[in-house]
């Protein structure tokens, strides 16, 4: 064994041990499981918020889209920003109402604002079709990893494999309390990796940030600007604004906000948050680093840069430190994806369908669901195709298609019926799945269209549509739904 795959199974083995020594002391009651019986404070919630931060995702799409692409690459920094900003205003009422409410996951918020069993089950969908390729993504992130940094000591499917175990296992026995100190670690880790990396290796290389980009632009002109058609302005807009909007919609992220025990904790990391995301600027960094120093990279490849840069840069024992950050950057989203999933299943659909189950139930239900998602997820990673990458594409269009819902319902007055919701929900959902499942987008649905709006992002078209078709069936409906609640 080297050093590298030393300390890369040390690490997993130390996060198994802490994600099973979260629970000590507590009664993993379904409310302890999923939202930690309510009562995590600032740090707690600012990591597992700042989990959707650092991703395999981030760790190596980040890097490989900056290697591949040039500033598109910037949007990835731009709408979790904007995503934080908004959630100053957006996420205490949401806490309140949860609260008061005793909520446990996204569903129970929706189905018990619109009064709507049937709108549950539907957000439950929606966010375990998202979910689903989410983990899928994490698990081959997480063999890609141990593979380059073990130098190719363990194959891809064994790292996939022995990774799903150890969340599963601490899942089961820890719920969110594993995940939170899983999390704790992650970022430490990462933190301390990403900022390394990205000061050392363009000083290393080039003799410091303007050097690197100067070197770029004399060798790829025009790479380090967006594009006129394409990934151009008007692309790069849309989906900040669309990834923005959808930032929350995710069902662990969504979930995540439920652990808090004050809503001052919401304020004060929207504050803190956005810094936090500048980190992602040193992530570019290393992509940018490599363009020149490992040229050739095409296709997936590109997300292999910042390992490739790595490993001819540093001792097999640091590289093995960079790979036990990325594999945390799998273990932890990873963990969180696996417990909302599970209990999306247990809570919101076979507790629909069977009304009179109890907490205890659903509880073991959802635990037993747990081992079930990670094999069906370790299967899609091993063996699935495109159409496992369609739906990842459709993954954050599908979940933004929620927010106008909402939205609507925090206002004093909520000018959305429940078959308004349901139905915006679906022609949203519907219209993403078409255009993504056809690999059609504006540009060939409506060709005439001058050419900046031929880049729109086809999940704002989408969203559009799901606010005009919501608008219209709650004002043919809103009488109706306005006389049966003044009947109750």
């Amino acid at each position: 064994m080297n050093a590298a795959l030393a300390i890369i199974v040390l690490t997993i083995v130390a996060a198994l041990l802490l994600g099973l020594r979260a629970r000590h002391g507590k009664d993993m009651n379904l409310e302890q499981w999923t939202v930690g019986g309510r009562g995590f404070g600032t740090v707690l919630v600012f990591v597992l918020m700042a989990g959707e931060i650092y991703t395999t995702f981030t760790f190596l799409g980040g890097s490989g889209f900056a290697y591949g692409h040039g500033a598109p690459a910037f949007y990835i920094l731009s709408y979790g920003c904007l995503a934080y900003v908004l959630s100053y205003w957006l996420l205490p009422p949401i806490w309140r109402y949860a609260r008061q409410h005793r909520l446990i996951a996204q569903p129970d918020f929706f189905a018990r604002k619109y009064d709507s069993p049937a709108l549950g089950v539907l957000v439950a969908v929606v966010g375990i079709v998202a979910l689903v390729p989410y983990l899928v993504l994490q698990l081959k992130g997480l063999g890609i990893i141990v593979d380059a940094a073990a130098y190719g000591t363990i194959s891809p499917t064994l790292a996939i494999w022995i990774g799903a175990v150890v969340v599963t296992t601490y899942v089961m026995v820890s719920g969110v309390h594993g995940s939170a100190w899983t999390a704790v670690v992650k970022d430490i880790l990462i933190l301390a990796v990403v900022l390394f990396l990205g000061i050392y290796l363009p000083i290393r290389y080039y003799g410091g940030y303007g050097a690197m980009f100067t070197a770029i632009q004399a060798a790829k002109p025009g790479f380090l600007v967006l594009p006129p058609q394409g990934e151009s302005l008007t692309w790069f807009d849309s989906t900040v604004l669309l990834t923005a909007l959808g930032f929350f919609m995710w069902p662990h992220t969504f979930g995540s906000l439920y652990t808090a025990k004050e809503e001052r904790a919401f304020r004060r990391n929207a504050a803190l948050l956005p810094l936090y995301q500048l980190i992602l600027l040193f992530v570019f960094f290393v992509g940018f680093a490599a363009i020149l120093k490992v040229p050739g990279l095409k296709g997936p490849d590109i997300d292999l840069s910042l390992l490739r840069l790595s490993i001819a840069t540093f001792d097999p024992w640091f590289v093995g430190v960079i790979g036990a950050a990325g594999v945390l950057t799998a273990l932890v989203p990873g963990s969180m994806i696996l417990m909302t999933s599970a209990t999306l299943l247990a809570n919101t659909i076979v507790r629909t369908v069977h009304p009179q189950i109890t907490d205890v139930t659903v509880s073991n239900l959802a635990k037993g669901l747990v081992p079930v998602i990670a094999l069906v997820s370790v299967l899609f990673t091993v063996r699935g195709g495109s159409t496992i990458v369609a739906l990842l594409l459709m993954g954050y269009a599908f979940v933004t298609q929620l927010f106008p819902s909402l939205l609507a319902s925090l206002l004093p007055r909520n000018p959305v019926t429940r078959e308004g919701a349901f139905a915006g929900i679906c022609v949203g959902v519907a219209t993403v799945a078409a255009t993504s499942l056809a690999h059609t987008g504006i540009a060939t649905l409506l060709p005439g269209l001058p050419g900046p709006l031929r880049d729109l992002n086809i999940g704002i078209v989408a969203l559009a549509l799901n606010v005009l078709v919501t608008g219209i069936v709650s004002a043919l409906t809103y009488r109706r739904t306005a006389l049966a609640r003044h009947a109750r």
